[in-house]
């Protein structure tokens, strides 16, 4: 017997929140959120992204227990301002039970149907700064706290219910004692000169704050294009700015700019918190905190998170001062491995960008859709 529930109490949220904690508990690979963090994220009061999304989010249980969870998303931009019906479903987590999938899938396609919206996609959040995806490939690596960790099965489940592939993503790491550093420094010092433009580098984090709205600026001109992006407001920005920024080490955010003074290409990489994450299971206190603290102090792995470059400066060498800026970074604090947040498979230009660092995707993902009939 299959019941839904829906949470709404601080208890309630609470359980929908650690309910992953079980299903995954004692698998290496699982990347385990800050418990608090993630009810403020789920929070409309807390997060901005609720100016425009609205969610409901479901338990399943089955013989007592929990067994699954959902949440069923829409974002008002996207179908008001957009067209774009659709009505999203994401932080997916189930049993291996087909039947516990279709409940909650059932739900979320009931709520858009009530809603007249004409398609179901997912996993994905509220906006395109969200996790995205269930895992096709890549189960035995490690996740990142930017991604949500699933089994084989879930894929499984949702094509037996008839959802089919949507969008595709991949996850690419590189090593980076494989990449040319020198070659990087020559064409930087090159194109500096030829289009007359500044690397902007920081040692303490106030120092970029002034810069971050002109960076989601840039931001949304370079990603409006691609067939995930939803506006990012005000309010998102200055909460990216109180949730992230101070947890980037400073060196990791790069900015060129010309010379004006205006930004025309940015990035930013971030320290791998997987392993301080798994430790802390879950709390910031009385222990996670320090193990957060000393992965973004002494980082091995970096995850790089966003870049972005002007359009009329595509495909004039300018990522060349970012990568020059990075790989002496790198060298200074002996990191070993970048890795790639999910990138859309239809982004030439970002894999293009990155094809003599000679990647390899040990990771895909995909979301699935299923038209509301």
């Amino acid at each position: 017997m299959i019941t839904l529930k829906e949470m709404k109490t601080k208890k309630e949220m609470k359980q929908f929140v650690k309910f992953p904690f079980s299903l995954f508990k004692g698998n290496p690979y699982w990347v385990p959120p800050i418990v608090k963090g993630e009810l403020e994220s789920l929070d409309k009061h807390k997060n901005p992204a609720f100016e425009h999304a609205n969610a409901r989010f479901f338990v399943a249980f089955k013989h007592g227990k929990i067994a699954g969870r959902i949440a069923a998303i829409t974002n008002s931009y996207e179908i008001d301002k957009q067209g774009i019906k659709k009505m999203r479903f994401g932080w997916y987590d189930v049993i291996d039970d087909v039947e516990v999938s279709r409940a909650l899938l059932d739900k979320v396609i009931a709520i858009g149907k009530e809603n007249d919206l004409e398609y179901v996609e997912g996993p994905v959040g509220f906006s395109n700064l969200d996790k995205v995806g269930v895992l096709t490939k890549g189960f035995h690596h490690i996740g990142t706290m930017i991604t949500w960790y699933s089994q084989p099965y879930y894929k499984e489940h949702l094509e037996n219910l008839g959802f089919v592939k949507e969008k595709e993503y991949l996850e690419n790491k590189f090593e980076i004692k494989n990449v040319n550093h020198p070659y990087y420094a020559r064409i930087s010092k090159i194109i500096k000169k030829r289009f007359k433009l500044k690397s902007l580098n920081f040692t303490q984090t106030k120092d970029i704050m002034p810069y971050v709205d002109d960076m989601f600026d840039l931001f949304s001109k370079t990603y409006s294009k691609l067939s995930s992006y939803v506006p990012i407001s005000d309010k998102q920005i200055a909460y990216f700015k109180e949730k992230y920024i101070k947890f980037i080490n400073p060196e990791f955010i790069q900015f060129v700019i010309d010379e004006n003074g205006k930004m025309i290409a940015f990035a930013i990489i971030m320290p791998s918190f997987s392993k301080a994450l798994q430790k802390a299971n879950g709390n910031l206190f009385p222990f996670g905190v320090f193990h957060l603290l000393k992965a973004r102090k002494n980082p091995k792995v970096v995850t790089s998170y966003l870049i972005g470059v002007e359009e009329e400066y595509q495909n004039k060498g300018v990522t060349a001062i970012i990568f020059d800026e990075y790989l002496s970074a790198f060298k200074k604090q002996n990191v070993e491995t970048m890795v790639r947040t999910p990138e859309l498979e239809e982004n030439t230009a970002i894999h293009q960008l990155w094809k003599n660092f000679n990647p390899v995707t040990h990771k895909r993902r995909r979301t699935y859709r299923l038209n509301i009939e």
